[in-house]
């Protein structure tokens, strides 16, 4: 009797000596898809509390690029590298005394060692608090969301808006990039990133299998600005080409290296796990509802004739859209698309709707959307800033620019034309405003430069 209570004795010390597990929350979490009465909560979880230094030096060009980076070498070493690692986690929001809890969650290597918990059942406009927690360390991370007003609430609404951001093009090693920084300070209700929020065709490296694929994601997400931003700020998210596969891909045969389409497809929804549809509508408040529309994977050959069956948003994309805007009686309605529909753009394009290559789909787009009271685009995947309106339909349509002056290019300063109300071949984000001004509602599309300084507005009120 002794000797077992001894042994038992000794276990006890011996696991009580045992260290526990490295588990964090490196990259933080992300509150997405929020409505007036769920959110989805999204986490990864990593064996290192921060990612690899910056060591390469990198190129003053457009985009930048590493300074003699050796494309083959280990992706524990290399810049903004994150080790992931397995196990259990839960996820908690709570406001009061009403607290809901996520079951204990595996993560695994098979999907990236990712998590993510739909909570419904929530209060229309309300504050939550987030707790991610580990269960072998017992690490934790907290933040906070607000959901959306219902849909007869005139609330004022502020969001912004970014595109394309690549690991290199960073403006601080640290903290990442200096959009997010600055529309974190500006306390927004939400945020929609349009595309291309990495970039696997890219070196530094190029991702030309899975695990280098997934390494752009871990190096992006645990950018500190990215953090502290998604930690308090809900996001929607819509794909485009280079976090999807590769530059203009259509043809879902092709192949990035040892990527097929497939894989791109598992990749994306291991950051953006939606539920449905890639395509879905969300409602803020009175005054404003948003579209999200896929523009990837129901699409045409980009090489195919012009013509009425040559697509971007597929058939049935297309009368959900038309259905689902002309239903609406929000006052602002609002479509986000990875990429423009009105432009210009530039000659060697072939891949939007403001491309002759689809210009069949692209009149029908104008014209649908003209008919529509208070109906605006923003669009990503250009690397300027603009605000342009389409001479035949007079829509407007804003382009936020990409996240850094460094990834700007693409388009001639002084290549104004007649479409353009703004332009400007720099970085930085949209921001937009919906007030009511003695009970009359207005929008304001303000764009910024990388540190939130305004270098453009336009206001419109609503036809009412």
């Amino acid at each position: 009797m002794k000797l077992c209570t001894t042994l038992l004795i000794l276990n006890i010390l011996i696991m009580a000596c045992k260290p526990k597990k490295e588990e964090y929350f490196t990259s933080g979490f992300k509150a997405m898809e929020v409505t007036d009465s769920s959110a989805l909560i999204w986490t990864r979880l990593y064996e290192q509390n921060k990612p690899n230094p910056v060591v390469h030096k990198k190129t003053h060009s457009h985009p930048s690029y590493p300074i003699d980076f050796n494309e083959n070498m280990s992706l524990d070493s290399v810049d903004g590298g994150v080790r992931g690692t397995a196990g259990e986690l839960k996820f908690t929001i709570s406001s009061g005394s009403n607290v809901f809890e996520s079951p204990w969650i595996k993560v695994t290597e098979e999907d990236d060692f990712t998590a993510s918990y739909l909570f419904n059942s929530l209060k229309a406009v309300n504050e939550y608090d987030v707790t991610v927690e580990s269960k072998e360390s017992g690490r934790k991370i907290s933040g906070e969301f607000r959901t959306a007003p219902k849909r007869n609430d005139e609330s004022a609404i502020h969001f912004t808006v970014s595109t394309c951001q690549f690991f290199w093009s960073f403006d601080d090693s640290i903290r990442g990039f200096k959009v997010y920084d600055a529309m974190n300070g500006m306390n927004p209700d939400f945020f929609v990133q349009t595309g291309d929020y990495v970039y696997y065709d890219r070196k530094g490296p190029e991702a030309k299998d899975i695990p280098t694929a997934r390494h752009k994601w871990h190096a992006m997400d645990s950018w500190k600005s990215l953090v502290d931003f998604h930690l308090v700020v809900p996001m929607y998210m819509i794909k485009d080409d280079h976090d999807l596969l590769k530059n203009d891909i259509s043809d879902q045969s092709e192949s990035y290296g040892k990527i097929s389409w497939n894989d791109g497809l598992k990749l994306w929804r291991e950051n953006v796990p939606l539920r449905s549809e890639p395509y879905r509508t969300f409602r803020w408040g009175k005054d404003l509802q948003i579209w999200l529309v896929e523009g990837r994977e129901f699409r045409s050959f980009n090489k195919m004739e012009d013509g009425p069956g040559k697509t971007i948003l597929g058939t049935q994309q297309k009368s959900w859209l038309e259905q689902t805007l002309k239903e609406s009686d929000a006052t602002f309605k609002i479509l986000f698309s990875a990429t423009p529909i009105i432009g210009p753009d530039s000659k060697n394009k072939r891949d939007n709707h403001a491309n002759k290559s689809f210009q069949t789909e692209g009149d029908w787009m104008r014209e649908m959307l003209s008919q529509i009271d208070n109906v605006y685009i923003i669009n990503g995947d250009r690397h300027w800033q603009y605000h342009s309106v389409d001479s035949a339909t007079q829509v407007n349509e804003f382009g936020s620019g990409p996240v850094s002056d460094s990834h700007s290019q693409g388009w001639d300063q002084d290549d104004v034309r007649p479409q353009h109300r703004f332009l400007r071949v720099n970085g930085g984000f949209l921001g937009v405003k919906i007030t009511r001004e003695s009970g009359q509602p207005e929008i304001e599309f303000t764009h910024y430069d990388v540190d939130g300084n305004e270098v453009y507005s336009a206001e419109f009120q609503s036809n009412l």
